[in-house]
């Protein structure tokens, strides 16, 4: 593994997460302080949501077609940061909900470029591969985590808008790095099967077998998370599970994907496979939501919490693996913006109708999240046998 090509992808990744790590906690309270009564703050972010499930996608079309995977990422990350400053500068209710979608745009395709340099990169190569994308990715939990933290001391020393600051100041280091980050070379055994998907953009993609059931078993599993992140600090403080308790149930989970990210989840893919890896998963998903359907005992939660590491940091580290040795080059962008965009419109679906499965079921209405887990477990499974490098 070449050091230089990891230094430069970890001190992206850690610009990048930790710029989303300060921003994140306060910015609903920073467009309270504004002026937005609650009812436009929904609408603001809601919106925002929205933007970012067409931007992705658009932007990694165009970094294709122009292949310039760097350079379109280089300009979002800019107009995030300039845009970041115009919060500040803006001046009444329309401009702050103007600025804010531009803001979204252009900070939505940042991630997916930089996986799809990243997962190129650590595509196993005769000599080994360039990067271990496990710790890049981990290296930028960590730096969400610490963004986080961070946070709150800024916003006590100095107010609300410092965030902005913060956030736009990262980012535009950020994309000074993005530029130095290598674009490497493609493995060749994807090149003749790029071809044919290549010429037809999304469609082609969509007719890779292997893409398609990527996407399906990330959906499933990804989207099973709608009902946890919505209604789970709801059900738990409900039976009286103290706050203290709360932060440091939720805490695990986050502790575990870093922990996956450098440690576990490399090895456990080459042991497994991506496919084995992500059947694991999906099982690890299926047990995570029978237990918290079934109690609110402290002791079981700080059981199963943990199992995020495999619900969300194995099973997107078995889709890294997976996604740039079936998607040709050419379209390395729109594949993780493809790869991106179906969990998160499957999670937003989900969000809404958890509130109709909550209401009627209570904690039951995990059960339902359980079901989508045991349905990606066969698809996951039948794909083991395909020859895919772990």
């Amino acid at each position: 593994m070449r050091t230089d090509v990891l230094l430069r992808f970890v001190a992206l990744y850690t610009l990048m997460y930790g710029a989303f790590g300060v921003s994140s906690p306060f910015m609903p309270a920073f467009f309270q302080a504004r002026g937005l009564a609650p009812e436009q703050l929904g609408l603001l972010f809601g919106t925002g949501t929205a933007i970012r499930l067409i931007s992705g996608p658009l932007c990694g079309r165009l970094a294709d077609l122009i292949q310039g995977l760097r350079g379109v990422m280089a300009v979002c990350t800019v107009l995030a940061a300039v845009f970041a400053v115009g919060l500040l500068l803006a001046a009444d209710v329309p401009a702050l909900f103007g600025i804010s979608l531009l803001h979204a745009a252009a900070l939505a395709p940042i991630t997916t470029l930089a996986d799809a340099l990243a997962a190129r990169a650590s595509v196993p190569r005769p000599g080994g591969a360039t990067l271990e994308y496990g710790w890049v990715r981990g290296t930028g939990s960590a730096a969400f985590i610490l963004g986080t933290l961070l946070s709150g001391q800024v916003v006590g020393a100095w107010g609300l808008g410092s965030i902005l600051v913060l956030h736009a100041a990262q980012l535009a280091v950020a994309a000074v790095t993005a530029l130095v980050v290598p674009a490497p070379a493609p493995p060749r055994s994807v090149e003749p099967r790029g071809e044919p998907a290549s010429s037809e953009g999304v469609i082609g993609l969509l007719r890779i077998p292997e893409f398609r059931r990527v996407m399906l078993v990330s959906t499933l599993v990804l989207g099973s998370h709608a009902m946890h992140d919505t209604f789970a600090v709801i059900r738990w403080t409900a039976a009286g599970v103290g706050s203290a308790t709360v932060s440091v149930l939720w805490s695990e989970s986050v502790a575990a994907e870093v922990v996956v990210f450098f440690l576990v989840g490399p090895p456990l893919v080459r042991r497994l496979g991506p496919w084995g890896v992500m059947a694991l998963a999906a099982g690890a998903g299926l047990l995570r939501w029978v237990v918290v359907a079934s109690t609110t005992a402290v002791s079981a939660l700080a059981l199963v919490q943990p199992l995020h590491g495999l619900t969300f940091a194995a099973l997107h580290l078995a889709c890294m693996r997976v996604i740039p040795t079936v998607v040709p080059p050419s379209l390395a962008g729109t594949g993780q913006a493809m790869y991106a965009l179906a969990p998160a419109a499957a999670s937003a679906v989900l969000t809404m109708l958890s509130g109709r499965f909550y209401a009627r079921l209570g904690g039951r209405a995990f059960l339902v999240m359980a079901l989508l887990c045991a349905a990606a477990m066969p698809l996951a499974l039948l794909a083991r046998g395909r020859r895919t490098p772990a």
